[in-house]
């Protein structure tokens, strides 16, 4: 299995307790949707798969997991901060209508003042707001997404546009 036949759904946050349970911290908007009875945590570059035992889904976009065969909390260690994959094939269906701030990674983002920033490479939704990452020169430039700075968003052509505060591309351009 590789990347481009999964979809990212979050990362394994912390250990609880000492019989290897951990906490997977979903950036996935729909994870109550989710078929988890198996998912794949990146290891060295390389997708392994895990079998869930017991899942405990939470309503503040966690959940508690045990895997089979993780029953020490020395076995849970080490997938501490690891990203979580599902199949591309266990992606719920969505209505075309329903657009969110994730669906703009690989869009390009184009700043009135500055021009072609580049592609947006992750999405990460902070407790404020959402925030773009775009690979600017091999810099990871950040900024915000909310309707004060979106000018425009061209689905059929993958653009949006943006008018960011003055000077925050220029932090990422020096």
């Amino acid at each position: 299995m590789t990347k481009d036949q999964c979809f990212y759904i979050g990362y394994i946050s912390k250990t609880r307790g000492l019989k290897g349970e951990v906490q997977m911290f979903f950036e996935f908007d729909n994870y109550m949707d989710l078929d988890l009875e198996m998912v794949f945590l990146e290891i060295d570059k390389k997708l392994v798969p895990f079998f869930v035992d017991k899942i405990k889904l939470q309503n503040n976009s966690t959940a508690y997991v045990n895997f089979e065969d993780i029953d020490h909390i020395d076995k849970a260690q080490p997938l501490l901060r690891k990203r979580v994959y599902l199949p591309n094939d266990k992606m719920p269906e969505r209505d075309p209508d329903d657009f969110t701030y994730h669906d703009l990674v690989g869009f390009i983002a184009i700043e009135e003042g500055e021009g072609e920033l580049g592609e947006i490479t992750h999405v990460q939704e902070m407790p404020q707001q959402f925030i773009a990452t775009v690979d600017i020169d091999g810099r990871d430039a950040m900024f915000p997404l909310n309707e004060d700075f979106i000018v425009g968003i061209d689905p059929e052509e993958k653009i949006i546009v943006l008018k960011l505060p003055e000077g925050l591309i220029d932090m990422y351009l020096e």
